[in-house]
């Protein structure tokens, strides 16, 4: 099930499993003011999505972009790849809920490694400020960008994609 919490937590909580160590480098830079990660999402613009490579088969999506009302959140997992959702500013809401309790509305689709479920009353709610990260595995349904009051906010986040050991 998910990891969530600060991201000296999660260092610590992940430290064991080398399939993290590029989270971490790519982290300390996007967290390391003025350096070139930190730099290039705060000058993203709204709407903007970048991909960055990283080792081991990782990938960064530096993401800027305003938080949205529940109803128009939805339920999503994938199969390939482990989610380290990290809000660098602003802050979000998220909720959880182990897949097995989800109904399917969008068959997986490899391309994309995505599958999107019906929505669900039960999940956990998560709230998550500038600096705090999830970790969501393939048994991790999750809906990610929800406001977390009535006001859509500026939210400036990185999901790295770290890929699921053979």
């Amino acid at each position: 099930m998910a990891l969530l919490g600060s991201l000296a937590t999660l260092r610590a909580q992940t430290a064991h499993m080398e399939i993290f160590a590029a989270t971490f480098t790519y982290l300390d830079e996007m967290f390391r003011a003025g350096s070139p990660a930190a730099v290039r999402l705060a000058g993203a613009a709204v709407g903007v999505t970048t991909r960055i490579d990283l080792t081991g088969g990782a990938f960064a999506l530096e993401q800027v972009y305003q938080t949205k009302a529940r109803p128009e959140g939805f339920f999503e997992s994938h199969r390939k790849y482990i989610d380290v959702q990290v809000v660098v500013t602003g802050e979000e809401v998220m909720e959880l809920v182990e897949n097995s309790r989800l109904t399917v509305s969008m068959a997986y689709e490899a391309e994309r490694d995505f599958i999107k479920y019906a929505d669900y009353a039960g999940a956990s709610v998560l709230r998550l400020n500038a600096g705090e990260a999830a970790i969501f595995f393939p048994v991790d349904g999750h809906m990610p960008g929800l406001r977390p009051g009535g006001v859509a906010g500026l939210v400036r986040k990185t999901v790295i994609k770290v890929p699921v050991p053979a």
